[in-house]
């Protein structure tokens, strides 16, 4: 920060008088403390896996991809898809769609579980170790109960034996579209609150910690040797900001970010 020297200051205006209360000065003392030293309390974010999406907004066309190595399934399935105004992306292998970027879209994968190579559960497998999200439905010639039962305790939307009816298939493909579109906006909604969290000053999320476990105002004040309504204060820049309309919406926010509080 670079320091004012008194020819750099501007001039003194004395036809306007200070707005701000004693408190409200301060607060705004404590905000410029705060940016300089650490405080005795740490508020910490627990870590989650980056998310699949772009915190930018894509486009919202939604997209299948079908993952088939029998090419007359990968066609008709295509065709089925465009009849319905879906767009439609065709793979040959589970090999052939790693190479490839997921869309940054709504999307779900239509995937044979017999596979050369690497199978349909091996793909599940290791799209869930790269932290991709998209739903799944299996599709198979050979399906038996304890092999549906594996895939959907891994996390498929369905399960579909060969031969299956159109509006079947459609049917679980509008039901995995709907909930990836629903991870979606629950991913760009995890963004904006951690974004808005980057914006509060320490002094911020230090009353944040203390106040979502539970402190009240008196208390938190005596624990940072401040006055309680400059904690009073900081707590409404912080509500704001946070864009908390009520305790209540703060603590599942906190809980969200995994917002702690502990001591030094």
């Amino acid at each position: 920060m670079r320091l004012i020297g008194a020819s750099d200051k501007p001039p003194l205006r004395r036809d306007r008088p200070s707005s701000r209360t004693g408190h409200e000065n301060e607060a705004a003392v404590e905000a410029g403390r705060s940016r300089q030293k650490p405080v005795p309390y740490a508020a910490t974010i627990k870590p989650k896996g980056a998310p699949v999406a772009s915190a930018v907004p894509a486009a919202d066309d939604p997209i299948v991809l079908v993952i088939d190595d029998d090419q007359l399934t990968r066609g008709a399935l295509s065709s089925l898809f465009r009849s319905v105004g879906l767009s439609v992306k065709t793979f040959g292998s589970a090999a052939e769609l790693l190479e490839h970027r997921l869309p940054d879209a709504p999307s779900c994968l239509v995937l044979d579980v017999r596979l050369p190579r690497l199978s349909g559960f091996d793909l599940q497998t290791e799209l869930g170790r790269l932290g991709a999200k998209i739903p799944i439905i299996f599709i198979t010639g050979h399906g038996d109960v304890p092999m549906s039962v594996k895939a959907m305790k891994a996390g498929a939307v369905d399960f579909l034996t060969k031969p299956f009816r159109d509006q079947e298939m459609l049917d679980a493909v509008t039901a995995a579209l709907e909930r990836d579109q629903m991870r979606r906006r629950e991913d760009q909604s995890d963004l904006d609150i951690r974004a808005r969290f980057e914006t509060l000053t320490p002094r911020e999320r230090q009353i944040m910690a203390l106040v979502t476990a539970g402190h009240m105002n008196k208390v938190v004040a005596a624990e940072i040797g401040i006055s309680e309504m400059t904690v009073k204060i900081h707590r409404r820049h912080m509500m704001r900001k946070m864009g908390a309309k009520s305790l209540a919406d703060l603590v599942l926010i906190a809980e969200n970010l995994g917002v702690r509080y502990q001591e030094e």
